[in-house]
């Protein structure tokens, strides 16, 4: 048993079950490829899809792009400004959420023809356990063909499939080979596959946990093998616990078909303290747009706003407003933030971290 920050902590044997069939179906650039079809105009052109820079005065975040536009270096969750920089060329939409929410919901019909053991991740991708299925078929691989055909012939868009023992690794294997790609990791093959892996592409590991392996001398999934549990334990705690075995291909967090997320919410730190109001608010206003693509992803509305600031002085503030009714507006969530941040008394220690979050869904 260890002490992990006051709480004790079982360390269990590793143990991998491989019974079970996963499938992890991530459709390929989503919003853009709904407009491609719909447009055949667009189809060779790079889309962006956010709020077109040129005509918002520069404000605005790319909720997704298809992949023409990625090849400039475009992404998800970048400016808008920025965006255009990268490729002048791009056409700018939008977006018609209610029309993506709506295919989403279609994708969702296909998957349950194969099975009710479904876990949305968000409205273009899920796990599905397809160990037991509706339609008797041993073979996953032959199921995830068989999703990703209904699909393209049905509504006419591509989705990539991975196909493993855990939900882990057909995350990883779905994004493997991008688009239309349908890659398989057997249980035999999951630690040689993981071990030539970098270790910024395992899923769950970010940026400041990169940069603490790469401190580590933990570059690939075979760096990672090499490091022992205690010393991941220590450094970044049940995380750690966690890293250990994903290197060795265990994860045996089951698919669950009544996952309820409670709050949605992003935050960004400053290494250039923010003093101006203009500033802030330029902020808050890219955190609401991101807060808001999440939301409409994830199909969901909420009527309590928290506005979250940590100062120089490293004290932190968090300060909550509820509305009337549930809401997935843009406008109604960016006001709501530069409301709470005018109620504020001033402040002039800077700010180094805001944060807006959404929750209390209905």
């Amino acid at each position: 048993m260890r002490l992990l920050g006051g709480e004790k902590m079982l360390i269990f044997p590793l143990i991998n079950d491989t019974s079970r069939k996963i499938i992890h179906i991530d459709m390929d650039a989503f919003f853009a490829a709904i407009e491609e079809r719909d447009n055949p105009k667009l189809r060779g052109k790079p889309v962006i899809i956010g709020h077109d820079p040129r005509l918002s005065g520069g404000r605005g975040v790319v909720s997704t792009c298809n992949y023409e536009a990625r090849k400039f270096g475009v992404h998800s969750a970048m400016s808008s400004k920025e965006a255009y920089e990268r490729c002048p060329q791009a056409v700018f939409i939008h977006g018609n959420y209610a029309k993506y929410v709506e295919v989403g919901q279609q994708i969702r019909e296909i998957f349950k023809r194969y099975t009710d053991l479904i876990e949305p991740m968000s409205i273009d991708e899920a796990y599905l356990d397809v160990t037991t299925n509706k339609k008797g078929i041993q073979s996953a691989v032959k199921i995830a063909k068989l999703i990703q055909y209904d699909i393209w012939n049905e509504l006419h868009l591509t989705a990539s499939a991975g196909v493993s023992y855990n939900k882990f690794l057909a995350k990883i294997a779905s994004d493997y080979e991008k688009p239309h790609g349908l890659t398989v990791i057997l249980p035999g093959e999951a630690e040689s596959f993981l071990a030539k892996m970098d270790i910024g592409k395992f899923h769950g590991v970010g940026k400041k946990s990169v940069e603490k392996l790469h401190a580590m001398g933990v570059y690939t999934g075979a760096d990672l093998l090499e490091i022992s549990e205690m010393t991941l334990i220590d450094t970044f705690g049940r995380f750690g616990y966690d890293l250990y075995r994903k290197a060795r291909g265990i994860s045996n967090s089951p698919v669950k078909n009544n996952r309820i997320r409670k709050s949605i919410g992003k935050e960004r730190t400053y290494g250039k303290l923010l003093y101006l109001e203009e500033d802030v608010k330029k902020e808050l206003s890219s955190l609401s747009q991101q807060v808001v693509h999440s939301l409409l992803k994830h199909e969901k509305k909420g009527r309590t706003i928290v506005l979250k600031i940590r100062y120089a002085d490293f004290s932190t503030m968090t300060k909550r407003r509820s509305l009337d009714k549930g809401t997935q507006s843009l406008d109604e969530i960016e006001r709501t933030a530069f409301d709470i941040y005018d109620s504020l008394e001033d402040n002039h220690k800077g700010i180094r971290l805001l944060g807006v979050t959404m929750t209390n869904f209905l």
